[in-house]
């Protein structure tokens, strides 16, 4: 489909901080033996349920007043004594906290959400009761969680990572806090650039850790380092942004996310620019210009960049012929079934779309009227608000769960596309 570009200077999009870094400095820096000061966190349900089970483990945070800077006294090792950490919808809470829970010593326990408990945790447990920990779960390999440690020893371990990168990420983490080398071998691996960004962040902190070969892992134990550590804007939230842009003939620039960004989810625009977009990368800055046209008619793996599989099959029914993503089935155990929340969404507003186990085709279509089902999940109504700029009559059943990752993200889409209305029909705007 083609529209008309406005010849108008790019639009500067106001990108809160990275879930991904802000949590796993947060970690870092409570694993770390002085005190880090984090510039710019995320500041949403996500991060500051990260902070709060941070705190259920004794570690002191001090945000500054207006939350700009997060100020974390490392423990300088793994917590000690009994606590429970409330992890609410936070997955990485869950994932993350376990391990350095059982670096220490003492009894802690873990609970989430209804949405959160769904969500599985027996691998993580699995491997921590072969490093040495006591470990006990809910029924099915879920929350609640609990361990009993005297710290871990490390040695050789086989991960399955392919539910979720998340479980390796958390045992990397703790890896410098065990008393011998951590050896972890991964025969598969989703979304490796959630890994590649946790061994720079450990780095930061002063851990060692080597890759010998693909999926082989050593992490020494040499403890951290405190790090005072600015926060990269969100790819993941820029995703919308930047889409809006490809479908809407606009520019968008989002200043602080350059080629020297942690973020794989930035690979989002190389996507885009197979949609037609015109895509501008520099050390300071992404801007994604629409250029008129909105091409399908390709195939996308998408398994290293999942968390934005949503954002494109979202605005898919806009281009000239269908597109097709795979190498997403680990998508299906996230906030929702993000595959079949998807399809069934863009049925309703009828389009076409056939998917498999871990694929989706999206065929062009005129979207129909319909309310948007976000199943609680921020990414699922994100992706449909930016389809609501080009079509009619887009509502979203829940359009404040958008809180999990960016409060502000209805009011940031209205100033940058004023016809941003999404909300407002059948809810109030949050």
């Amino acid at each position: 489909m083609t529209i008309a570009v406005p010849a108008t200077p790019a639009l500067h999009a106001r990108i809160p901080g990275s879930k991904s870094l802000t949590n796993r400095a947060l970690l870092l820096a409570a694993a770390a033996d002085s005190t880090s000061a984090l510039g710019a966190p995320l500041v949403s349900d996500d991060t500051t349920a990260f902070r709060e089970a941070l705190s259920g483990l004794g570690v002191r945070i001090d945000p500054c007043d207006d939350d700009s800077v997060w100020n974390v006294t490392g423990l300088g090792r793994g917590p000690v004594g009994t606590g429970t950490a409330w992890c609410a919808d936070a997955g990485t809470a869950a994932r993350f906290l376990p391990p350095f829970a059982a670096t220490g010593h003492g009894d802690f326990g873990f609970e989430g959400s209804d949405q959160l408990t769904a969500r599985p945790v027996a691998p993580l447990a699995d491997a921590l009761r072969r490093l040495g920990a006591e470990v006990t779960t809910g029924p099915g390999g879920r929350l609640p969680l609990r361990v009993r440690s005297q710290g871990l020893d490390g040695g050789a371990l086989t991960v399955d990572s392919t539910l979720s990168s998340q479980f390796l990420t958390g045992l990397l983490m703790a890896g410098p806090l065990m008393r011998r080398p951590l050896a972890l071998t991964v025969p598969q691996l989703v979304s490796r650039p959630y890994i590649d960004m946790t061994i720079a962040l450990m780095r930061r902190f002063g851990a060692e850790v080597d890759e010998a070969a693909p999926g082989e892992f050593t992490v020494r134990p040499t403890g951290y380092r405190g790090a005072d550590m600015p926060i990269e804007p969100d790819a993941s939230t820029a995703s919308y942004v930047f889409a809006a842009a490809a479908i809407t003939g606009t520019s968008v620039r989002v200043p602080g996310l350059g080629r020297g960004s942690l973020q794989g989810d930035l690979r989002f625009t190389e996507v885009l620019a197979r949609t037609g977009a015109r895509v501008e990368t520099t050390d300071e800055a992404t801007t994604v210009t629409g250029t008129g046209a909105f091409r399908g008619g390709f195939t996308v793996d998408m398994g290293e960049i999942s968390d934005t599989f949503m954002t494109l099959a979202a605005i898919a029914p806009l281009a000239d012929a269908p597109i097709t993503v795979n190498g997403i089935g680990h998508a299906r155990l996230k906030e929702s079934d993000r595959i079949a929340a998807v399809e069934g969404n863009l049925r309703a507003l009828g389009i076409r779309t056939e998917t498999g186990r871990d694929w989706i085709t999206v065929h062009p279509g005129t979207p129909a009227p319909a309310r948007v089902a976000c199943h609680r999940d921020h990414r699922i109504a994100m992706a449909f608000s930016v389809l609501g700029l080009r079509a009619e009559g887009i509502t979203l059943d829940d359009p404040g769960c958008v809180a999990k990752t960016f409060p502000g993200f209805h009011e940031e889409l209205h100033r940058l596309f004023p016809r941003h209305s999404v909300p407002t029909a059948g809810s109030s705007r949050p």
